[in-house]
């Protein structure tokens, strides 16, 4: 579990960077931090989909596809909750970066449980 997990976050940093790119391009270009976070989280899925499943899991098979969506829907669900907490004591930029190591480690779990058995 320890490799699996060491594995999940080297492919997760590059996901991240993808996905708070996409993130900080859409919030610079005012658009609403809720919808900010849903195009990012959308465009990342079948990246992260293939890349975690193929690196971290050793499994792709796009019958798990919509499981994976459902633990990023999850993911989504707590990001957007504590981001409208976090931006009230802090810019979303920052809000955004604070989440990025608990939401992976909710999202290692999940996708371990639930979808890469």
């Amino acid at each position: 579990m320890r490799i699996q997990f060491v594995k999940f976050i080297l492919v997760g940093v590059l996901n991240t960077l993808f996905g708070y790119s996409v993130y900080s391009l859409f919030v610079y270009l005012n658009v609403h931090y809720a919808i900010a976070s849903l195009i990012s989280t959308l465009v990342g899925v079948l990246f992260n989909f293939k890349s975690i499943g193929l690196l971290v899991f050793n499994n792709s098979s796009n019958k798990l596809l919509l499981k994976f969506c459902a633990v990023y829907g999850v993911v989504y669900l707590i990001n957007l909750f504590s981001l409208s907490i976090l931006k009230n004591y802090f810019n979303l930029y920052v809000s955004a970066a604070m989440l990025v190591l608990p939401l992976a480690l909710v999202s290692f779990f999940l996708n371990r449980k639930f979808v890469f058995k």
